[in-house]
């Protein structure tokens, strides 16, 4: 069965994607933990993030990594947390959110965010990309 994730990079679903390559794509979540918070996802379907070839692996650091830059740029955060926990979609996905202090990396605090709102904190994000 095809995962919510890849029917959003299909255009069967609405996104606010950010990034896009020929091997991730990255897009904000409706339940941010705070503004900007992206989910970075493999455009292979794979479940667990430890089965992951090395070469996909890798690269989705790397991105991560830019993604990172352009999340601290967007939002004047102190860190960006990274958390891969895998237990609300079976495809692997990375979690990139802006924090000042540990509590805003709480994933309990994910709350839904209207769409008015993923939409202008994309655009800030898409501007830190360029």
């Amino acid at each position: 069965m095809t995962s919510i994730f890849t029917r959003i990079i299909q255009g069967e679903l609405p996104g606010h994607c950010v990034w896009e390559d020929e091997h991730a794509f990255a897009i904000l979540t409706i339940e941010p933990i705070q503004e900007g918070h992206l989910l970075l996802i493999p455009r292979l379907e794979i479940d667990h993030w430890d089965d992951l070839p090395e070469d996909l692996a890798s690269h989705l650091m790397s991105v991560s990594q830019i993604l990172a830059k352009a999340l601290k740029k967007a939002f004047e955060c102190r860190r960006v947390s990274m958390m891969i926990i895998g237990l609300e979609v079976p495809h692997t996905h990375i979690h990139l959110s802006p924090i000042n202090e540990m509590a805003d990396a709480n994933i309990g605090n994910a709350k839904r965010a209207d769409g008015e709102a993923l939409a202008a904190a994309a655009e800030k994000i898409r501007a830190a990309l360029n």
